[in-house]
């Protein structure tokens, strides 16, 4: 069985072993009782498989469930099971009168791969909510409750990141019970929702916005719409440090013009991070790269989401992505990384 239906982005051939667990005890018992190479599954919209497919066995996390405990002073304590669809968790919370999730909305995948990849959007990660995880720790086979700070949360990373240490069985965030999203700190989002950086709105009001935005860039996942056929944003946005970053603007400005702005952002002391689509299409790869007829382009809406057309394969996929991360780094001298997981297969 093709592990393509299992992915977002739709390519990736077989596994040697499929096994769907449907509680935490199952994942449990998959995994420990597992000999051959594994690979653990959650929502796929992160993967980017081999056409080979996987030559091992496949744990498809499938374990539903969640529970609100009140912490008092209007926050509440939400734990809800690794393999959880994502969206649906952060639309029950705005609709029960929750804030905190709400600009992390339109997002695919799994509760279980949030922590993982510090799943972030519009101003918000998940490591500013997470309260801890359960996890199955492989190397000694117990399971493990680890707190937020003992997960080394970076910039779309943590420990958990391309390793086989551990598997994720349920999280635990922290949220607000007062009806009213997290402070709104992200340009775009502000604008739509016409206030000022830093304020309050209605959590479902900044759900719908975001919503909104993801919708105009492809990325809140639609059957019917090829754009939406990716894994989201392929490249993370490149973080420089302060060192380098003068450099880095010099070879930039001498591109694009002196007078032009370079949009960067703070991203940790001592570093800056700049933009992954701004460079993309400075470096001459447009929207809808490179044309209608390929089976692979980037989306027409957004250009860090390299988007199946149809019936791509992981070759082709992965040729138009070292394409464009050769051609921004012979550009500007910035490389790009990969921010999907890639299986079987390298950039």
């Amino acid at each position: 069985m093709p592990l393509s239906g299992y992915t977002t982005l739709r390519v990736g051939g077989p596994a040697t072993r499929f096994v769907s667990a449907e509680s935490a005890e199952e994942v449990v018992t998959a995994i420990r009782e597992t000999r051959d190479r594994l690979l653990v599954l959650g929502g796929g919209s992160n993967l980017v498989i081999a056409d080979k497919g996987f030559d091992g066995t496949v744990v498809r996390v499938a374990n539903r469930g969640s529970k609100i405990d009140s912490l008092g002073d209007g926050r509440v304590a939400l734990t809800v099971e690794a393999g959880e669809d994502w969206d649906a968790v952060v639309r029950q919370t705005v609709e029960a009168g929750l804030g905190g999730l709400e600009c992390l909305s339109g997002i695919p995948g799994s509760v279980g791969a949030t922590p993982v990849q510090n799943v972030g959007a519009y101003g918000v990660e998940i490591g500013q909510l997470l309260i801890s995880v359960d996890l199955l720790d492989r190397a000694s086979g117990e399971v493990r409750t680890l707190a937020a700070d003992e997960l080394a949360l970076g910039y779309r990373t943590s420990m958990l990141k391309n390793t086989e240490r551990a598997v994720v069985l349920r999280v635990r965030f922290e949220l607000a019970d007062g009806g009213m999203s997290a402070p709104i700190r992200y340009t775009e989002l502000a604008r739509v929702l016409g206030v000022r950086q830093g304020k309050q709105v209605p959590a479902p009001d900044a759900r719908a916005a975001v919503l909104e935005l993801r919708r105009g860039k492809g990325m809140v996942l639609d059957p019917d719409d090829h754009d939406t056929w990716s894994v989201g944003s392929f490249f993370t946005n490149p973080v420089v440090t302060e060192a380098d970053l003068p450099a880095v603007l010099e070879r930039i400005a001498s591109v694009v013009g002196a007078e032009t702005p370079v949009p960067q952002y703070p991203a940790g002391v001592g570093t800056s991070k700049l933009s992954a689509a701004w460079l993309i299409e400075r470096a001459g790869f447009a929207k809808g790269y490179p044309g209608a007829d390929a089976p692979v382009a980037l989306s027409s809406k957004h250009t860090l989401a390299l988007t199946n057309r149809g019936h791509a394969t992981t070759s082709e996929i992965l040729a138009l992505a070292r394409e464009v991360r050769d051609g921004v780094h012979t550009t500007f001298g910035v490389t790009l990384a990969a921010e999907p997981v890639l299986v079987g297969c390298t950039l």
